[in-house]
Parts: C-alpha cells; sequence; structure tokens
C-alpha cells in the first residue's frame, strides 16, 4: 500500500496517532518538503510527548462534546496547550 496524506489523517482522525506519524515520517523519506507531513510530523510528535494521556482524554471528550459549554471547555483546553 502506498502511503498517502490521506491515509495518514484517516488514522489520525482514528486516534491513531502512531500509526499516522509513521506514514507521515515515510512521506518524508520520500519527499522531504512535503509541507503537510512536515507539519502533521511536528503535531503528533509534539502533542504525543507532552499531553499522552491528556489527548486521548481529551479526543473522547472532543468526540462526546454536545453543548456549548463542552465546546468552551474545548476551547480553553486547546489554547493551553
Amino acid at each position: 500500500m502506498k502511503n498517502t496524506i490521506t491515509e495518514a489523517s484517516i488514522y489520525e482522525a482514528q486516534g491513531l496517532k502512531t500509526e499516522a506519524l509513521e506514514i507521515y515520517k515515510n512521506i518524508l523519506k520520500k519527499d522531504p518538503t512535503n509541507q503537510n507531513a512536515i507539519d502533521a510530523v511536528r503535531r503528533l510528535s509534539g502533542l504525543r510527548s507532552r499531553h499522552k494521556d491528556l489527548n486521548l482524554q481529551m479526543f473522547d471528550f472532543f468526540l462526546d462534546m454536545k453543548s456549548e459549554g463542552e465546546i468552551n471547555e474545548f476551547k480553553r483546553w486547546l489554547i493551553r496547550i
């Protein structure tokens, strides 16, 4: 299977950050100037190492948000990271 940004994005959206990160890194091996992959590696590498458990908790929270208050709480969390 050819590694693509779309494939990595799908993994990332499903919460499979490690798998997505590996795909992005493989893309960069073939095309070191791919800005989408560069941005994704930076994003996933930094968030994964600094907030590993919190990310999973907030990811679940994000998926279940229903009220304006919950959306505002999530926005405040994003600002802090």
